[in-house]
């Protein structure tokens, strides 16, 4: 077994990567922390709209280079800079209480609004007022399980480099277009613009999820507007929407919180969407 190459928390490499903690510094070097084998899995695949990897570089411990060998061989092999390193430094440039033994330094990897509008996506998340970064994570990744073309966070949401918010997403970060710092009146706009209708989901809504699939008008391109868990959307971003919808409970339960009902309302488009089949998978017309 190999002796770690860095064993000194305070090596100029460390510190580089320790830093990336705050988002002033995020912003200056346009870097992330991505941690885990998930995560680093997916950043090592991942390619830049200029074809450039996405990961730069990898702090591993031995233990797990021989754990995640391919990973490791495969950061290595898109050109990232791998460095074994001691328990110590990976609990200095690691987020977690519980480090897994990989941590990733990241490229940002956010897509402009512009080219996501002309993509024609059919199905958007945007989350607007959104602050608690395990919310943002965890909807990014419930958007991507719903095959959503793309998310948007407004300027008034959190970072999207937030480490908690890039360890909720669980490796989807990486799996779908993410536009950030869009003021919710121009993100609004453009989607009207590209002919996607315009839900804002609140629990305090006048029509009622149900009621929108009965009666058949969740079908074509939508986006779901999203807000802050603790006090909903604005007045002002609920009447930039066609419609406000709240999610139906049935049930004693108070609320939900957002990413159940953004899994939800993502779903229900999703599924709205999709084609009809018969039992032998062929198109069936819901005229008929």
């Amino acid at each position: 077994m190999s002796t770690p190459e860095l064993i000194s928390p305070r090596s100029p490499r460390v510190v580089a990567a320790r830093r990336l903690a705050k988002r002033n510094f995020r912003g200056k070097d346009r870097l992330f922390i991505a941690e885990g084998p998930q995560a680093v899995r997916e950043a090592v695949h991942h390619r830049g709209s200029t074809g450039e990897p996405t990961l730069v570089e990898l702090f591993t411990t031995v233990e797990a280079a021989e754990r995640y060998d391919t990973i490791v061989d495969a950061a290595r092999a898109a050109g990232a800079r791998v460095h074994h390193a001691s328990d110590a430094v990976l609990a200095e440039v690691s987020q977690t209480v519980t480090p897994q033994g990989l941590v990733g330094v990241c490229r940002f990897l956010d897509s402009p609004f512009e080219e996501i509008i002309a993509a024609r996506p059919k199905l958007v998340a945007v989350l607007a007022h959104v602050r608690d970064p395990g919310n943002a994570g965890t909807v990014l990744r419930c958007a991507d399980a719903a095959g959503a073309d793309a998310v948007i966070l407004t300027d008034a949401s959190v970072d999207l480099y937030n480490p908690k918010s890039v360890r909720a997403s669980v490796g989807s970060l990486f799996h779908l277009p993410v536009a950030v710092g869009v003021p919710v009146e121009q993100a609004v706009a453009g989607l009207k613009d590209a002919g996607v209708r315009i839900l804002a989901a609140d629990g305090a809504g006048d029509d009622d999820l149900d009621a929108e699939l009965d009666a058949g008008t969740m079908g074509g391109p939508t986006a779901w507007v999203f807000g802050n868990e603790a006090w909903g959307l604005p007045e002002e971003t609920r009447a930039l929407a066609d419609a406000v919808v709240r999610v139906p409970i049935h049930g004693k339960a108070e609320s939900l919180n957002l990413a159940t009902a953004a899994a939800v309302c993502l779903y229900a488009s999703a599924r709205a969407q999709r084609p009809r089949t018969t039992a032998r998978g062929l198109h069936r017309d819901p005229r008929a």
